[in-house]
């Protein structure tokens, strides 16, 4: 087993949200930390406050993965004086780093919104806002007989699925020829001497900005001392990406119905619905955290309620006069299952890459508000 560093982290955690994705005025990725720093146990949360941060701290941890970003806006100072100076003075002092992946992990496929989506029953889920699609290139590798599935392996976190199907692939037999000169090492074949090898042809799509990664992998795995490779542009775009999310429930229920689903799946203290409780609902928007501005998107694309938190007086005004429900849930309860769902992918790709590395869970953060 091996332990991973910071950087190796934070290659896990972007490839999982690429920072591309976040808004511009968003910060994600590396908030504060050594990246040469090796991880042994890390721990996931919502919020990067004090008690997350002291939490961390107490169970030793190296790393702090949060949603919300620990440094928002520029800092101008770091003191005791603030709660900012404090927690990041004593997150050096203790050698704690801290990760935040904010609007890139919304957006993320089998992020905060898809998690969200699968929390609420929802089936067919779609982006609700498109913002962008995935730029895709293919590699063609050429692979002695015998190590196909050695290659495939190495390379399989670096291939775009297709629709619902992952580690897609195509492979084809032929005959490759070459001669090595003075100084090579060859993996077959004699210095001087044109050698044929039985070879298979792998090809996969991968994501552009991936392909530098795909090479220096591709390099580790392979068994020849040059491996051959071709990389081309592909005019096709990979997966739609975007905020919120819409999707069908398997029945049509009332919206009355739907909020008492929604707070039990959510673990909310209180709901608050915009729109007659008796009206049905089958097909439902949603964005966790603050997204009544998605309320037209919503509307417009059929839905019969909305699912975010943070809904102000005239939103829900502008919500009635649409025609459509909204159910406030709160914007913890809606982003607060990023917590078990990040760390779950997390511990998913550490084992595959054989890493020693304990993902904690901080499962002691509350809604803010009280409920009377």
């Amino acid at each position: 087993m091996i332990t991973p560093r910071i950087s190796d982290l934070l290659g896990i955690t972007n490839k999982i949200a690429p920072a591309e994705y976040a808004e511009s005025w968003d910060n994600v990725g590396l908030q504060l930390g050594d990246p040469v720093r090796q991880v042994s146990r890390l721990m996931v949360a919502l919020d990067p406050g004090p008690p997350a941060v002291e939490a961390a701290i107490e169970a030793g941890c190296q790393l702090l993965i949060t949603h919300h970003p620990f440094i928002f806006t520029p800092l101008k100072k770091i003191s005791t004086a603030d709660e900012v100076g404090r927690l990041t003075i004593a997150a050096i002092k203790n050698d704690l780093a801290i990760i935040s992946l904010h609007t890139n992990y919304d957006i993320a496929s089998g992020g905060v919104n898809d998690l969200l989506a699968g929390r609420l029953g929802l089936a067919e889920v779609a982006p609700l806002k498109i913002t962008g699609s995935q730029e895709l290139a293919k590699m063609a590798v050429f692979v002695p007989h015998g190590y196909e599935e050695k290659v495939l392996e190495g390379l399989s976190r670096f291939m775009a699925p297709i629709g619902n199907y992952r580690d897609c692939s195509f492979q084809g037999d032929g005959v490759g020829r070459f001669r090595a000169l003075e100084g090579a090492s060859p993996f077959v074949g004699e210095i001087g001497v044109l050698h044929q090898e039985k070879e298979s042809r792998l090809e996969f799509l991968l994501p552009k900005e991936l392909t530098g990664a795909a090479v220096t992998a591709l390099k580790k795995v392979h068994p020849y001392e040059e491996p051959a490779f071709d990389l081309y542009p592909v005019l096709a775009r990979g997966a739609a990406r975007g905020i919120g999310r819409i999707g069908l429930l398997a029945e049509p229920v009332t919206a009355g119905v739907f909020a008492c689903r929604v707070k039990e799946a959510l673990g909310a203290a209180g709901v608050r619905l915009v729109g007659g409780s008796d009206r049905p609902v089958k097909k439902v928007a949603l964005c966790g955290g603050s997204g009544a501005f998605l309320v037209h998107e919503a509307a417009r694309k059929g839905a019969d309620v909305l699912v975010t938190g943070d809904l102000k007086y005239h939103e829900a005004r502008e919500a009635e006069a649409l025609g459509i429900a909204v159910l406030d849930a709160g914007h913890f309860a809606t982003e607060h299952p990023m917590v078990e769902g990040l760390a779950a992918t997390l511990r998913e790709v550490l084992a595959a890459r054989k890493y020693e590395t304990e993902v904690i869970e901080y499962k002691h953060e509350r809604e803010p508000f009280s409920f009377w």
